[in-house]
């Protein structure tokens, strides 16, 4: 079976390095999400370059996503059922908090311009994509997900611990695990908790 993994903002898809290695997965693809976009750096841009990427793969396939990458996860799975099996959410997010992205703009905005150079992309860029997901949210469009859904969240991960409860309720069909001492970045604090869910799914 084939798992796609969507890294976060932030992030690139070095981050789910230790995670492959640590499952017996037979095919993994982690695409480098800014290099799936065509034109301006825009979420429905990045969402329109996941949906063309697999746009011929026949057999459907689970889809890992942590923060930026469970929203696009949530959202092609809404869109492409018959193409997921299976979602595993990380520090999950289906209705993006005008406040967080505030904030997170205005972290991006005191950064020096070099800290972007390892995820391949520009502050301004960044700042960019981060703006165009204030209004997302796909929370009137979940019923239509019947896929088995695993959600994942760290313990000190405060930002989306509610949410992940929320969307635990949201799908009755999903399992929350709440990771000890954890924070956002599962894929680099607690990889094995990540490989134990998807060990489980083969």
């Amino acid at each position: 079976m084939k798992v796609v993994f969507l890294h976060g903002l932030g992030q690139t898809a070095r981050d789910w390095q230790t995670v492959v290695r640590h499952t017996s997965l037979s095919d993994a693809d982690c695409p480098e999400l800014f290099s799936l976009v065509d034109g301006e750096v825009t979420y429905s841009h990045m969402l329109s370059g996941l949906e063309k990427r697999y746009e011929e793969t026949a057999e459907p396939f689970a889809l890992c996503g942590l923060s930026l990458g469970a929203l696009l996860a949530l959202d092609y799975t809404i869109r492409h059922q018959d193409k997921v099996s299976s979602l595993v959410l990380i520090g999950a997010q289906y209705q993006v908090p005008t406040l967080l992205i505030d904030v997170q703009n205005l972290m991006f905005r005191l950064m020096p311009a070099k800290s972007f150079d390892r995820m391949g992309v520009s502050k301004d860029q960044m700042i960019q994509l981060s703006r165009s997901m204030r209004s997302l949210d796909l929370s009137r469009r979940l019923c239509e997900i019947s896929c088995p859904v695993t959600i994942l969240c760290g313990e000190k991960d405060h930002a989306n611990l509610k949410a992940s409860r929320r969307l635990k309720a949201l799908l009755p069909q999903s399992e929350l695990h709440i990771i000890p001492g954890a924070g956002h970045e599962l894929n680099q604090s607690a990889p094995e908790a990540i490989s134990a869910v998807l060990n489980g799914l083969l």
